[in-house]
């Protein structure tokens, strides 16, 4: 417990780092050390004259921002870094993921321990004129703050989402310092851009001319301009992609999350289920959905026999001793 505290206020602690002046951000793969853990590199930037990597640690999924005279550094390819970490959660995830990219819907990780009695929550934070449906945070805060704080959600959220709601953004980041919530930030991609004529084969990233690196790397400078910390985690728009874009996105250092319930359009969420629901104001029925759910289980939770899951948690404990 001590340990978790420790690793719970690091993290807090860099979640709350602004970057705003970041310069040459771009993909860097490579192995650092420091003692007693190993961690996987996968991006490099400079901010105000100073050096920083983005790193992950392949058995917790947890990432972070250092400056790299903290580490030994030995830069890699992509297939020897993969080869390096090829033992752990982190690299067995992105591996299960490749294996489920064939489908055109809902690829990548599905669900996480199926033995938990909860769910991991993930809420999409697609570009929207409306403001963020704070009944989410709110309710499960409420119903959990007895048995637990802070309360982990995963939270999918696009570039154009950040510019055009920063209160609503700011928000989250209130109850997050105020230890009500921890938020798992996943890449939605930048522009999120949808037609609704164009076949699914054409449309959501898949639209002809996409920058996938545009897509990916702006929503990450993005997020560590406005004091958020990037996870390994991606989700497709649409949840809509085909197998070359699920390894573009693999070869980032990414995790596609997908989902088994899709609360909106009628999927019930079984033990250890990664739920979706849209938390930018588009999706009543969804959060409706869910808060029901919710009050539901309020004896459960009280009990503390259903609880909600931290998404990298979830996937590291599924691939762990595989």
């Amino acid at each position: 417990m001590f340990i978790l505290l420790l690793t719970t206020t690091s993290i807090t602690a860099n979640a709350q780092a602004i970057y705003r002046k970041i310069e040459n951000y771009k993909v860097f793969y490579g192995w650092a050390h420091h003692y007693p853990q190993d961690w996987m590199i996968i991006r490099s930037f400079e901010n105000e004259g100073k050096s920083y990597y983005l790193l992950v640690n392949p058995q917790t999924l947890e990432t972070k921002i250092e400056e790299p005279n903290f580490y030994q550094v030995k830069p890699m390819s992509l297939t020897d870094a993969r080869a390096f970490f090829k033992n752990t959660p982190y690299q067995k995830a992105l591996r299960k993921a490749e294996k489920q990219s064939v489908t055109i819907q809902d690829a990548g990780i599905e669900s996480g321990v199926p033995k938990e009695t909860g769910i991991s929550l993930t809420a999409d934070l697609c570009p929207s004129h409306r403001p963020l449906d704070k009944r989410i945070f709110t309710d499960i805060f409420n119903e959990f703050k007895k048995v637990e704080r802070p309360v982990p959600v995963a939270l999918s959220v696009t570039g154009i989402w950040m510019r055009q709601h920063p209160q609503d953004l700011e928000w989250l980041k209130q109850m997050q310092a105020k230890r009500e919530i921890y938020i798992t930030w996943i890449n939605h991609s930048f522009n999120h851009r949808v037609s609704l004529k164009a076949p699914l084969k054409e449309n959501f990233l898949l639209e002809p001319g996409t920058d996938i690196s545009y897509e990916v790397l702006e929503t990450e400078k993005a997020m560590l301009k406005n004091g958020l910390l990037p996870s390994v985690f991606f989700r497709f728009p649409g949840l809509v992609s085909d197998q070359q874009l699920v390894y573009k996105i693999t070869d980032f250092g990414l995790i596609p999350v997908g989902t088994d319930a899709w609360l909106a359009k009628g999927q019930q969420p079984q033990a250890g289920s990664i739920v979706l629901i849209h938390g930018n104001g588009n999706e009543p029925t969804g959060v409706n959905d869910f808060i029901k759910l919710l009050q539901s289980k309020t004896q459960a939770i009280a009990n503390k026999q259903w609880l909600l899951y931290d998404l990298r948690e979830s996937v590291d404990e599924e691939f762990e001793g595989q």
